[in-house]
């Protein structure tokens, strides 16, 4: 029986990270491209966009950081961040199914309430993630182990929960790894969608913004190639098959 597809809402404008990153998502979930459509969000205009077309909506990570000031910001990102403020506050207020990975904490933190900052920046690198008691509950979740590994890289994070939001795992280095909103809204600050060719292709191209000490990224390629995240990669999977539906 055909399905509706789902949505996935991209920034990166570097081709071989745009490519890898929905390769990753098609390889990871199963989806075949006329499943899960691709929005390059900084191609141009991609708003008024009709979420009844899609069974969910996922947005990839990105190179953008929401919490610098909007003067440090290019006319590219200040588009797509407004545009993107309206699409969150639909799925937001509608509570429709979405999953933003990374860069999703600040979109949809900007939208609910919550505060991002860099209090909690990481280095890229494999850390270990630890479900709270919430998160062992949730649907989403429920074939997940307590603790698993998953690749992390970012510039900012959430220090202060939206209201409502509800914290599902966390790790050492950073307290918001993932939380809920509603019932099927939910937001990750590590990569669920990433395996470890995905993350060399997006250190190769991002080697010099900023994640990670440029003159180490042969030390950081074998620090993350040697961690096994396959378990992490069972949240982008769950995704799909609770919220598949009939077209």
């Amino acid at each position: 029986m055909p399905t509706k597809p789902f949505a996935l809402l991209a920034s990166r404008s570097e081709d071989a990270a745009a490519d890898g990153e929905y390769a990753s998502f098609l390889r990871l979930t199963g989806l075949r491209a006329d499943e899960l459509v691709r929005i390059r969000m900084e191609s141009g205009r991609f708003t008024p966009l009709d979420l009844d077309r899609f069974a969910g909506t996922f947005l990839g990570g990105s190179p953008f950081t929401t919490s610098v000031p909007a003067e440090h910001k290019s006319d590219d990102q200040l588009r797509i961040e407004a545009e993107l403020d309206v699409v969150l506050g639909e799925i937001h207020e509608r509570d429709l199914p979405f999953l933003g990975t990374c860069f999703g904490i600040g979109a949809l933190g900007r939208v609910a309430g919550g505060v991002v900052d860099g209090t909690y920046a990481e280095s890229t690198a494999a850390v270990e993630i630890r479900l709270t008691d919430e998160g062992r509950d949730d649907p989403l979740l429920a074939g997940l182990p307590p603790t698993f590994a998953a690749y992390v890289g970012h510039k900012e994070a959430c220090t202060v929960l939206p209201p409502g939001a509800v914290l599902l795992a966390r790790s050492d280095a950073c307290p918001v790894q993932m939380y809920r909103l509603g019932r099927n809204q939910y937001v990750t600050q590590f990569h669920p969608e990433t395996d470890r060719d995905a993350v060399i292709t997006r250190m190769s191209v991002y080697r010099h913004a900023g994640y990670f000490p440029a003159e180490e990224f042969e030390s950081v390629v074998v620090r993350v190639s040697g961690v096994d995240v396959t378990d992490s990669h069972e949240v982008v999977r769950a995704f799909v098959r609770r919220y598949a539906r009939p077209a």
